[in-house]
């Protein structure tokens, strides 16, 4: 069986903080059967960020792409619907830059769906016991951006999963189990691409 390749992206401290869970989580990831997985870790900033992916993806010609962030206010890894053609800095980049109602791509459309298979992922994380969402708004700073800029990029792409998964603060969800939830997403894109793994029709909406 030929393996697949499978692209993943955290990102580098930001905000004061000397960590960045994302990108603790994915380097830890364990490696996974017929997969051949590259990992990045992105800037936190709104150009660099999107011209790291866009090189990366040149590069490499992944069949999944699955970027991931930190969302320090959440206390489950949350499974991103809808990327937003929007930045709305309320803080500065790491290179002191804070867009204001800017769009991320000129001219593009006003959102875009994952591709991953959320629901599948949703079940295998909370199978293992792992709290989990499907979260309808991933933001609008960096991490909305490069899931807006990914999802743009591979639009013309074919057979293709892609997506953003936030994670917690390691004293929320450690980064063995933030490790864990990944591997479980990426068995998910990986299965569904190969017809092994169906979307099941689970309830993940809110209220409000």
């Amino acid at each position: 069986m030929v393996a697949m390749k499978v692209l993943m992206t955290g990102f580098e401290p930001f905000g004061g903080d000397a960590v960045n869970e994302s990108w603790d989580a994915v380097r830890a990831l364990p490696p996974r059967p017929d997969v051949e997985v590259v990992t990045a870790r992105l800037p936190v900033t709104f150009a660099g960020a999107v011209d790291a992916c866009r090189q990366l993806l040149a590069l490499h010609a992944p069949d999944v792409v699955i970027a991931v962030g930190l969302a320090a206010g959440t206390e489950a890894i949350r499974l991103e619907r809808v990327a937003v053609n929007v930045i709305d800095a309320r803080i500065a980049d790491n290179d002191g830059v804070a867009p204001v109602d800017e769009p991320v791509v000129a001219g593009g459309p006003a959102a875009y769906f994952s591709t991953l298979p959320l629901k599948a992922g949703l079940t295998a994380l909370r199978d293992a016991g792992i709290p989990a969402v499907v979260s309808n708004s991933a933001g609008t700073y960096v991490c909305n951006t490069v899931f807006y800029a990914v999802q743009h990029e591979l639009a013309a792409w074919a057979d293709v999963r892609s997506g953003f998964v936030h994670v917690p603060r390691a004293d929320v969800v450690d980064q063995d189990a933030a490790s864990r939830a990944l591997g479980l997403v990426v068995d998910a894109a990986v299965g569904a691409l190969r017809g092994r793994v169906a979307e099941p029709r689970t309830a993940a909406g809110t209220e409000h």
